[in-house]
């Protein structure tokens, strides 16, 4: 069988950017040892396999040097105030997939006579945060009193996201790559993202985070929409960002959920600061972190005294165990966005989307599981 010229960097580049030694590989393709060496090289469908296994585009490994791959829109995470430079795989799929929903959905809204959304880029960040947060709160009709009411994280995050895709805003939530439950995104490396447009803007939300500090990441994300700012972030509201917008962007997410006018009527200074911290978390539907940020905030807490409380939540929030579950067709929704799925299935079945291309954007291969997508959206697919 004819035999393909690789680099052996090109290999060495590859395991790298997926996380693997050529030792940890080797037990999965046993040949690759010896084509790092130079002693044989590949057959095309070895070489396809060993793509699948790091998740690498097969072009890349023809190329003569190692590429570099960057972020394609501004990335603001830092991890110790420095920017992370090397985006994982994982990461770049899932962007990579985004984008290519929000194309087909702008094409959509487009030939279904949508206009642009005036919200979009409708603010700046010269403009004062706690105006801001009453403005987007205004405008989806976000009620902090209707939250208190709501009985779990789970149902706040839901409402919450149902009033962005009335907006407008496509919300996906997923803690995998596409449908692909072995690749697991890694909160620590990205929370969320804004794919920002006047037609189909866009956030994705890392579902493997908690339902509370998604609540925040996607107020975050919102605000980056209503700056008309695509951006890759780590939103962390216990966090003040060296950069500008990201600072900022904190700023109105925390007066968006917790507006601090009313949390300083709400929070006891004579309480203990642990039940306090989680009778107020349960209270706003947000992280024991926003509520520890805003007791700084409310000058409830000296910043040594914040700090020290900051790193002791976070060390056993880290130690609660992860939870799994839910309806696979309903999560599906959430993954994909209820907006674009709704959209693209009525496409579809009225024959302007092919199914290849609808089994494409979704994850999907099985048209059982489309019929059941459409029936769990009220479609009658």
């Amino acid at each position: 069988m004819p035999r393909v010229q690789v680099a052996p960097t090109l290999l060495n580049w590859a395991c790298e950017r997926a996380g693997f030694t050529i030792g940890e590989l080797a037990r999965r393709i046993p040949q690759l040892p010896a084509w790092v060496r130079g002693d044989s090289q590949p057959t095309l469908r070895q070489l396809e396999g060993f793509a699948r296994a790091t998740h690498a585009p097969l072009g890349f490994l023809f190329l003569q040097e190692r590429p570099v791959e960057t972020v394609p829109i501004p990335d603001f995470r830092t991890v110790a105030n420095a920017q992370v430079r090397r985006p994982s795989p994982d990461l770049l799929d899932t962007l990579y997939i985004c984008q290519q929903r929000q194309e087909w959905y702008k094409d959509f809204e487009r030939a279904m006579g949508g206009t642009p959304l005036a919200f979009v880029g409708s603010v700046t960040v010269t403009q004062g945060a706690v105006r801001t947060a009453a403005r987007i709160r205004h405008a989806l009709g976000f009620d902090v009193e209707e939250r208190r009411w709501l009985p779990t994280w789970t149902d706040a995050l839901r409402r919450f996201i149902e009033q962005a895709d009335d907006m407008g805003v496509m919300v996906m939530v997923s803690g995998v790559v596409g449908s692909n439950n072995r690749r697991k995104l890694d909160p620590q490396e990205f929370r969320g993202f804004a794919l920002s447009d006047s037609v189909a803007p866009l956030v994705f939300i890392n579902g493997a985070d908690t339902k509370a500090a998604q609540m925040f990441t996607l107020a975050h994300e919102m605000v980056h929409i209503w700056l008309g700012q695509s951006a890759l972030s780590n939103a962390q509201a216990a966090l003040l960002p060296d950069h500008e917008v990201e600072r900022w962007c904190n700023q109105v997410a925390a007066e968006l959920l917790v507006p601090l006018d009313l949390f300083r009527d709400e929070y006891d200074r004579r309480a203990e600061l642990r039940e306090e911290t989680d009778r107020l978390a349960r209270r706003f539907k947000v992280s024991t972190l926003v509520i520890l940020r805003r007791i700084h905030d409310a000058g409830g807490l000296t910043r040594d005294a914040y700090w020290t409380a900051y790193d002791e939540e976070l060390a056993r929030l880290r130690a609660l165990p992860k939870g799994s579950g839910g309806n696979f067709y309903l999560t599906l929704g959430a993954r994909a966005s209820k907006r674009f799925a709704r959209a693209l299935v009525v496409s579809t079945l009225e024959g302007r989307s092919s199914f290849t291309e609808a089994f494409r954007l979704l994850g999907f291969k099985k048209m059982s599981t489309f019929e059941d997508l459409g029936r769990s959206l009220g479609l009658g697919a």
